[in-house]
C-alpha cells in the first residue's frame, strides 16, 4: 500500500496494518495497528473483527483498498456489508503462481479485483492493470 500512496495524493486517507512500525512510513495520516490472524485463530478472528468494525465505523470510508492477507479480506467484507463502501482487492505481489486464498475469497466483496501478474488474469477475474513494483 505504501507504494500506492502517490495515487491517494490530496485525499483523506487512513491506513491499517498488522505491522505497527509502518505508522512511521505514513506520517500525516491516521494509522491503525490491527491483529494479524489466520482462519484457524478463532479468538484472534473475533478480536480482529471487533477492531475492524471500530475502525470502519469511526472512519466511514467511501473506498477501501487492500493488497491482501486475511485481515484485508475481512476488512473488505465488513466495509461492503456494513457501509456499502466501494472496495478494491489487489492480490499481493508475492502471489506470483496463483491467486492467494484470501484473494479468491475477496472476489465476492470486491468492486475491483486485481492481480499484479498478467498470467493470472482471467476473463472472470481477477483483472491485471499492471504491477505496483
Amino acid at each position: 500500500m505504501r507504494r500506492l500512496r502517490p495515487a491517494f495524493a490530496g485525499l483523506e486517507v487512513a491506513f491499517a496494518s498488522v505491522h505497527s512500525a509502518y505508522a512511521e512510513e505514513v506520517p500525516g495520516h491516521r494509522f491503525y495497528a490491527i491483529r494479524d490472524v489466520t482462519r484457524w485463530d478463532r479468538i484472534g478472528l473475533a478480536i480482529l473483527v471487533a477492531q475492524l468494525t471500530f475502525i470502519l465505523l469511526r472512519e466511514r470510508p467511501h473506498v477501501v483498498v487492500t493488497t491482501g492477507s486475511a485481515p484485508g479480506m475481512i476488512a473488505l467484507a465488513l466495509a461492503k456489508c456494513l457501509l456499502r463502501s466501494r472496495t478494491m482487492w489487489i492480490d499481493s505481489i508475492a502471489n506470483c503462481e496463483q491467486i492467494s486464498g484470501s484473494g479468491a475469497r475477496a472476489k465476492r466483496f470486491s468492486d475491483v479485483w486485481l492481480t499484479q501478474w498478467p498470467h493470472l488474469q482471467r476473463t472472470s477475474g481477477p483483472d491485471c492493470w499492471g504491477a505496483v513494483l
